[in-house]
């Protein structure tokens, strides 16, 4: 039992009705904020762990013992 694109349009304009669009529009622009911050904080995080497991490269001019 599913809704149709009639039952669903009238729920849309029932709600449109009740909140008005620009309170709408402002949350789904909240809405919309909120995924993209999640989604770069993920992003974020998968490229700590990757850089987090690989080994640290071994270059003398980073290296803080003089050469000999």
């Amino acid at each position: 039992m599913g809704f149709s694109g009639w039952e669903l349009l009238i729920i849309l304009i029932i709600v449109a009705l009740l909140f008005g669009t620009k309170k709408l529009r402002n949350i789904g622009t909240d809405v919309g904020g909120a995924i993209k911050g999640f989604k770069d904080s993920m992003a974020t995080d998968e490229d700590h762990e990757k850089t987090a497991h690989q080994p640290e490269a071994k270059n003398s001019k980073n290296s803080k013992i003089p050469d000999e």
